[in-house]
């Protein structure tokens, strides 16, 4: 079955590319590609069990990688974030539903690219950085891809509390800012590097969207300004500031200069022309 292409695709140079990349090698694409990962971290999470000494010669260490471990460079995203069977179970499941739901708006080929453009940026970051961690990050940037296209879906928050997507993903967003802030400068550039992918696929789009809101207040405060409340009196002295609402008993004239005067204050020439 094809793909269900629900998001917008604005005429951006990166769309444009990874259609024409779609389009030449889109046969070679992975099907069920986050599935599979799923499958290998449960595996390497049992044999971690096992022996945990198996997970030092998965991991992402450069150090390691110069001296010809090149293999580091790609199993480092089967090392599960966690030794809990059922943390394990969580976070596999929840991975399974992300791959799930972007391979079903995507197709297999954009996932596999989205994927794979992050894992390449965290491998670079490793190895220019000195940045080295497992493939937590590159997991959050599927996430945050998720919450983009499926913000109002819940989920339970510790299996008690429902909470929606895109409210998850802003509480990940800010706690990975003040990480970011306070972090080494490895960090910050292996965080930028790893979600590159999001940037690449998403960035044209929320700018949009960002300008796109912009002008939805922009016009709803011209509106605010040009309405005119219901409690706002028909007349209003410039003057004195009296009212057709304050004063009903008073008579108002609108001057040559369109303002409104009660009788008192109204200028003279105006009521040379009335009297006239």
């Amino acid at each position: 079955m094809p793909p269900v292409r629900v998001y917008e695709e604005h005429s951006h140079f990166s769309m444009n590319l990874i259609d024409t990349l779609e389009r030449r090698f889109g046969r070679f694409a992975i099907l069920g590609l986050v599935r599979m990962i799923v499958a290998l971290n449960a595996l390497v999470f049992l044999c971690g069990k096992l022996n945990p000494a198996l997970l030092l010669y998965l991991e992402l260490n450069t150090a390691a990688v110069r001296h010809g471990e090149y293999w580091r460079l790609v199993t480092y995203i089967l090392i599960p974030g966690t030794d809990s069977y059922l943390w394990i179970l969580f976070a596999l499941g929840f991975l399974w539903m992300i791959g799930d739901g972007l391979e079903s708006v995507w197709g297999a080929f954009r996932l596999n690219l989205f994927y794979l453009i992050g894992m390449v940026g965290t491998t670079v970051a490793a190895l220019f950085f000195g940045a080295e961690f497992s493939n937590s990050m590159l997991n959050l940037s599927l996430y945050f891809a998720f919450a983009w296209f499926f913000p109002n879906m819940e989920v339970y928050l510790l299996a008690i509390l429902p909470i929606r997507i895109k409210w998850l993903a802003w509480m990940m967003a800010g706690l990975l800012l003040v990480q970011c802030v306070m972090g080494s400068l490895a960090f910050k550039m292996a965080v930028i590097a790893s979600l590159a992918n999001f940037l690449i696929f998403f960035g044209p789009e929320v700018i949009a969207h960002i300008r796109q809101r912009r002008g939805v207040s922009s016009r709803r405060k011209e509106y605010a300004q040009a309405s005119v409340p219901e409690d706002e009196p028909l007349h209003r002295c410039v003057v004195c500031h009296r009212s057709s609402t304050s004063h009903p008993d008073l008579d108002f004239r609108v001057g040559r200069d369109g303002n409104d005067y009660c009788l008192e204050h109204l200028p003279k020439a105006t009521k040379a022309g009335e009297d006239a």
